[in-house]
């Protein structure tokens, strides 16, 4: 058996992240900034971020809230957040009688408020569960920060003008849900700067 040297491969996938972290922040900055002072806004003024996804974005979503409720990286007070993809009992109660495509909306016509904030990730921006959580979160008057890749998918054409859509300038879901881990933290830290003041 022959071995491979995997050297050129490997540097290859850092400079594709690279690249796509670079035409990311080009094209998100604005948005990302627009983000940052909605998510500000609603948790200071009593409101709380729902969020939620799918595989690998469903694990984005748990991480992002684990950052708001516990913290980033300094200490302050508890941030109000809820992953929507962690309840296993309602996932599979909901799930089971009126279909997995329901999963979310349903947990937002629960517990979403007017003021609060629905942060939905999907890499190809079509997850059935995840659009009908954007309509959820729109009958109940929260805005919505989409973040997707691909184009945006159909998730793009169920936005409002005052939702915010962080869209990754790029097509492979690897490349996407790095870029997503760098926006979830850029929203952490700005979130933090706003609350704390600049650590620098």
């Amino acid at each position: 058996m022959i071995a491979m040297d995997l050297t050129n491969h490997l540097a290859a996938h850092f400079e594709d992240n690279i690249a796509a972290t670079r035409r990311s922040m080009g094209a998100l900055a604005e948005p990302l900034s627009h983000a940052i002072d909605l998510c500000f806004g609603c948790v200071t003024n009593n409101a709380k971020i729902l969020a939620c996804g799918n595989g690998g974005s469903a694990a984005d979503a748990q991480h992002f809230i684990a950052e708001l409720v516990g913290r980033f990286e300094r200490d302050r007070l508890p941030l109000a957040g809820v992953a929507l993809n962690t309840d296993t009992s309602i996932m599979t109660a909901v799930g089971n009688d009126y279909g997995f495509d329901q999963i979310f909306a349903r947990q937002i016509n629960a517990l979403g408020q007017p003021g609060d904030v629905l942060v939905v990730i999907s890499t190809s921006g079509n997850s059935a569960n995840v659009m009908l959580a954007i309509q959820a979160a729109h009958e109940r008057d929260m805005r919505v920060i989409a973040l997707t890749g691909k184009g945006g998918g159909q998730i793009k054409d169920l936005l409002l003008d005052h939702d915010i859509h962080l869209c990754v300038p790029h097509d492979r879901t690897m490349r996407i849900q790095e870029v997503h881990i760098l926006l979830l933290h850029v929203l952490c830290d700005g979130i933090d700067t706003l609350l704390l003041g600049d650590p620098a």
